[in-house]
């Protein structure tokens, strides 16, 4: 397992340092290298994370397994999205993201309570539930991007950073509605599955985790509709993304460090 480490962090690296290269002197990106890497990386980063969390004794979705699935399966969708979308520089996000991530679940420990017999329902739910904080939490840096690349043109400066090496500005906020979309059906269809198989909000320490979700879905339902009805893009669009996300992280993360970490 060590040798997957070493094989994962080198391509992480490696794309890390090439990416940065090649968007500070304003390079073209190769994309079969840059995906062909981040591809081999990503295999071996699955092969690490695989065996902690299918255990003898059940699922184990301890905290560090779960950040570092994440960032997995947020490296999976750049990947993908990079093959038809012009967002290969943003690889320079995507892949340290990961890099922290398999080194957290590599080195990561706290104790968990394996879950087994799981239901259908319940797996669906959680799988659901990670691909929809992926996909939204790549919305995160998207809204963040967008708002350097406005203040950028608002401000008039000499030196464009994020205007000059990114897609045009139009073309970044599409992709960020097509994220948000994608995210808001994974994550509802992931709440409704998690109500189907939810039997005692407090009991299952749900209650905390159900109520922030829910407000981070309200949040991005509201944003999609103010988009299709009014035409909110921009800022605005930019601060009602990063709003939800960070719900959404408290909803994910944060109840999950409070009662395996802190509660223990």
């Amino acid at each position: 397992m060590f040798l997957l480490l070493i094989l994962s962090l080198v391509c992480y690296v490696l794309i890390s340092v090439y990416l940065i290269w090649a968007l500070s002197l304003q390079k073209p990106i190769h994309k079969g290298v840059t995906l062909g890497f981040l591809a081999v990386g990503s295999l071996a980063h699955a092969g690490i994370l695989l065996p902690k969390i299918i255990t003898l004794y059940g699922l184990n979705f301890n905290l560090f397994n779960m950040i570092s699935l994440t960032s997995l399966f947020m490296l999976l969708f750049y990947w993908g999205f990079s093959w038809y979308r012009a967002i290969l520089p943003f690889g320079v996000f995507a892949a340290p993201l990961a890099l922290i991530g398999v080194l957290t679940g590599y080195f990561g420990k706290a104790p968990y309570q394996p879950l087994t017999d799981m239901s259908a329902i319940l797996q669906g739910h959680i799988l659901l539930a990670l691909a929809a904080y992926s996909i939204l939490f790549m919305s995160a840096v998207q809204a963040v991007i967008l708002r350097l690349q406005i203040r950028e043109l608002k401000h008039q400066t000499i030196h464009r950073i994020w205007v000059a090496k990114l897609p045009a500005l139009q073309d970044m906020e599409n992709l960020l509605f097509d994220m948000i979309t994608l995210g808001f059906v994974l994550l509802s269809a992931s709440l409704g599955l998690g109500f189907m198989d939810t039997r005692d909000l407090l009991g299952q320490h749900l209650a905390h985790k159900t109520a922030f979700s829910v407000l981070s879905w309200l949040v991005f339902g509201l944003l999609l509709f103010g988009h299709w009805r009014y035409g909110w893009r921009g800022i605005k669009a930019s601060n009602m993304t990063l709003y939800g996300v960070v719900l959404l992280g408290i909803a994910f993360i944060g109840t999950k460090f409070v009662l395996e970490v802190i509660l223990n």
